[in-house]
């Protein structure tokens, strides 16, 4: 199965294929809701906590990050722009993530050591 809409007779055949029975289908089940659960109960979590007055930059400021985990968010936050600029064709904009990525790598290394 490829990721184009997949029916339900398409997934049920796939399950049945894996010959995982009723057991091993109840389970998955059971760990499928409860992620979800977790998922959802995570995200409204999240938009409670974001629409509080303290929001923002003074709720980021609370989490006191160090030197290593400011330029892992901001390796993560780069790495992400590049893969958009690189599908967009703009080659400038690389170069100059790639200039920064190099500073973010110094501080990576400087923290492992």
């Amino acid at each position: 199965m490829d990721n184009k809409r997949v029916t339900n007779k398409q997934i049920l055949d796939k399950i049945n294929d894996l010959k995982v029975g009723d057991e091993g289908l109840n389970t998955l089940a059971i760990k499928i809701v409860s992620r979800m659960v977790k998922l959802k109960s995570m995200e409204d979590w999240f938009d409670h906590v974001n629409k509080s007055e303290i929001a923002g930059s003074v709720a980021y400021q609370d989490l006191d990050l160090t030197e290593e985990e400011n330029a892992l968010g901001e390796a993560a936050k780069l790495m992400t722009l590049m893969n958009l600029f690189q599908e967009e064709e703009q080659y400038e904009k690389c170069a100059i993530i790639k200039g920064r990525m190099a500073q973010v790598n110094k501080i990576l290394k400087k923290g492992n050591k």
